[in-house]
């Protein structure tokens, strides 16, 4: 294979690899940032799940405060009736017991339901606090892994570039533009393989003179239908994978 034409070669392989690591090193911040949002959607309902807790416990404590209010009244409405001089005074004492009677039942209701609110809250919250601490330890371990891939990725990316740098001037300038060229045509494959007579990248049949000239290797060739540089490889014998010589057939 003429040296121009293996340096393009390893050019496209080199291309590839570079943009399989551009593209994954690009979408490694996309992974993190969406972690990051799912692990803040979940921080937001246990906080939301704290504040109903919280306001379920201040409505508890409000309607014990009531209740308190209201059996002071009664102890001195009681301590008041015993001064009562006409019975319309005593009835009105015991109307008014009744009545805070009634707002002490009303209030123990409310307390009641508001304690049975509050078990699937609390279950809510330890249950999401526990996944929270859980998902935060996977979370860092994910932007650490992303942080080291990073970090690889960009030490290969270097090295590969560096070596592109260095194939670009060993090849000749003409076969270097042209590969350029058609690549940036081509989505990024300027470099394609002659196999059964047919272009490996466009699967256009290729004229039987160009095939055999491709074949002899004497000159950098390009296919006639998508202008990608081609390549051929002879096929291997046992000869050539081995070093040893086939015994002939007998006849």
């Amino acid at each position: 294979m003429l040296p121009d034409l293996k340096l393009a070669v390893r050019l496209q392989d080199i291309d590839n690899r570079v943009a399989e690591l551009t593209k994954e090193v690009s979408s490694l911040p996309k992974h993190i940032a969406e972690i990051e949002r799912r692990l803040e959607t979940h921080e937001r309902k246990l906080e939301a799940d704290r504040a109903a807790l919280t306001a379920n416990q201040k409505d508890r404590k409000r309607f014990e405060g009531e209740i308190q209010v209201q059996q002071q009244k009664i102890s001195k409405l009681k301590d008041q009736m015993l001064e009562a001089k006409t019975n319309d005074q005593y009835r009105a004492f015991q109307h008014e017991i009744e009545y805070c009677e009634k707002e002490i039942r009303g209030a123990e209701d409310r307390i009641l339901d508001l304690m049975s609110e509050s078990e699937p809250l609390e279950r809510n919250v330890k249950a999401a606090e526990t996944a929270l601490k859980q998902e935060k330890t996977q979370v860092e371990g994910e932007k650490q892994q992303a942080r080291e891939r990073t970090a690889l990725d960009q030490r290969e990316l270097d090295t590969l570039n560096a070596e592109r740098k260095s194939i670009a001037a060993q090849i000749t300038p003409s076969v270097l533009s042209a590969y350029d060229r058609v690549r940036k045509m081509r989505r990024g494959i300027g470099v394609a393989e002659a196999v059964e007579g047919r272009c490996a990248q466009c699967h256009m049949a290729l004229r039987l003179q160009f095939f055999q000239d491709l074949k002899r290797g004497e000159r950098v060739m390009q296919c006639e239908s998508c202008n990608r540089i081609l390549y051929y490889n002879p096929p291997q014998t046992i000869e050539n994978l081995t070093g040893v010589t086939a015994p002939a057939a007998r006849g």
